[in-house]
């Protein structure tokens, strides 16, 4: 008998254990299929067919004023170059750049620094440069360049300097040419003075570029200035979503882009590369975001939330994907630029020195792996088709083509966060540096093959900019798809399978 009254009362306290439980689930559940809206009232972005369509960051096609589709470029950057371009940037060549943050912005008062710790670039201590690089030759990237008894002192296998410790009398003595050329040639970028007590050596891995927290008004005043000042449009067309402009309604933007398409490819073009440019600065914000920042040490990752409101298509009234595809125009023009330059590294006597012969021979070998690469891409920009018109208004729009390019490279001192004005005015110096190297053809055909030229001439801050903004852009098409597109497939699965 006393057994029956045990097994009576344990199916009681099973009974009063999950009863409650069973209850509330009923309860919720029938509460839910009352109060849930019907399927075709829920929100678009849960109502994809597929995960590729509520993951607008899939693009495809045929990218606009080129023949190359976007699939070609995700495979090639992905398996070919991201990876060794992202060891390239991580060797002691390529990580320390020489940059003036303190140069004053020309255009405005600057009332708009950011208060945020992280905002701060750490500059590298003096004791912590390499003596090889600075000896005082801050132009030049050659041993010979530097003084003996300089470099003998460098015990270090960090120490930069750049190119070969065997050059000849007669390369020596072109070295003089290349100052006077220096000042003379026609560069796409405002240069900072190396030699100015406010520059600084800057450790580019120690300071990566993420979001910091600086937005708002003194933020869109510079990209403002940007497209409304130097992208050759006149103020009575309104650029999409422009915070700063007159409110239009329910423009789309289709009166901006049919007066785009009506400019000719050279103006097309810059349009572009500044909207490509800018874009890829805003991805990487979204995919080192501050999420976290506690008494302990902050936690950087993807906001899938921002990337949408940046970049979705049902966020940004179709403006996303034009973003987005520019990005690859960007990449496009900057792939080409490198495999045009190709030949200048390919002279025996060109080695990236940092005093380190194992890792120079190492570092040279993986740049040209690189070069290599691009050169066998079958679908690059053709620049041929840029200024060539009537030989005297090419040379005009060319020149206004610099003259603009120029100029944004001023307004980058006019960003008030340090850490995001160091990473502006490295990738606009890239990026002009692949626009010099695209319009100097003929001067790279003509190098010679043992010793340097005045005709064209590649400084090692622009070779550092070169690689490292390629290496941003680079980074971008792998971030779109690992980083910020999977978030968002993840979404779509758990969405669609709620309901």
């Amino acid at each position: 008998m006393w057994r029956h009254i045990f097994l009576m009362l344990g199916l009681l306290a099973l009974a009063w254990l999950f009863g409650d439980r069973v209850f509330d689930w009923y309860q919720g559940n029938t509460i839910k299929l009352k109060t849930d809206p019907p399927k075709s009232e829920q929100p678009r972005s849960l109502l994809a067919d597929t995960p590729e369509q509520s993951c607008f960051c899939h693009l495809t096609g045929v990218l606009d004023d080129c023949f190359c589709d976007i699939e070609s470029i995700d495979s090639f950057n992905n398996f070919k170059i991201y990876p060794r371009v992202k060891r390239l940037t991580e060797r002691d060549f390529f990580r320390y750049y020489r940059v003036n943050l303190k140069r004053p912005c020309p255009f405005w008062p600057d009332d708009g620094h950011c208060s945020n710790r992280d905002c701060n670039v750490e500059p590298c201590p003096e004791s912590m440069i390499p003596v090889g690089i600075k000896s005082g030759n801050f132009n030049k990237y050659s041993k010979a360049a530097a003084p003996v008894s300089d470099v003998a002192s460098c015990e270090r296998p960090t120490d930069l300097g750049a190119i070969n410790s065997t050059l000849s009398n007669q390369s020596k003595e072109a070295f003089v040419d290349w100052d006077r050329h220096d000042d003379a040639q026609d560069h796409f970028c405002e240069i900072d003075d190396e030699s100015s007590p406010d520059a600084a050596y800057v450790d580019l891995l120690l300071n990566p570029e993420r979001y910091t927290g600086y937005q708002g008004p003194s933020a869109w005043r510079v990209w403002n200035s940007i497209y409304e000042e130097n992208c050759f449009k006149p103020r009575s067309v309104y650029r999409p979503l422009n915070p700063l402009a007159p409110t239009r309604g329910d423009d789309d933007g289709e009166g901006f882009y049919n007066w785009l398409e009506g400019l000719c490819l050279e103006k097309r073009v810059f349009y572009r590369l500044i909207s490509g440019l800018h874009t890829s600065i805003n991805m990487h914000l979204c995919s080192q975001y501050l999420l976290d920042e506690g008494w302990g040490k902050s936690v950087w990752g993807p906001n899938v939330q921002e990337f949408r409101q940046r970049f979705d298509p049902a966020e940004t009234k179709g403006e996303g994907t034009r973003r987005l595809k520019n990005l690859y125009f960007l990449y496009l023009i900057e792939l080409r630029a490198l495999s045009k330059v190709a030949p200048y590294f390919d002279r025996s006597f060109i080695n990236l020195y940092t005093g380190n012969n194992q890792e120079d021979g190492a570092t040279k070998d993986l740049l040209l792996q690189i070069f290599n690469e691009t050169r066998a891409f079958p679908m690059h920009f053709d620049e041929s088709s840029m200024f060539a018109g009537k030989k005297l208004e090419a040379k005009i729009l060319k020149e206004e083509f610099r003259l603009h390019f120029k100029n944004i490279s001023r307004i980058m001192d006019c960003v008030g966060c340090s850490k995001c004005r160091l990473w502006g005015k490295l990738q606009t110096q890239g990026l002009g540096t692949a626009l010099k190297i695209l319009f100097s053809e003929k001067e790279i055909q003509s190098l010679t093959e043992n010793s340097p030229s005045s005709a064209f001439q590649l400084t090692r801050q622009e070779i550092v900019a070169l690689l490292n903004g390629f290496g941003r852009f680079s980074t971008r098409s792998s971030v779109l798809h690992q980083v910020l597109c999977t978030p968002l497939q993840r979404t779509w699965w758990k969405n669609t399978t709620k309901y």
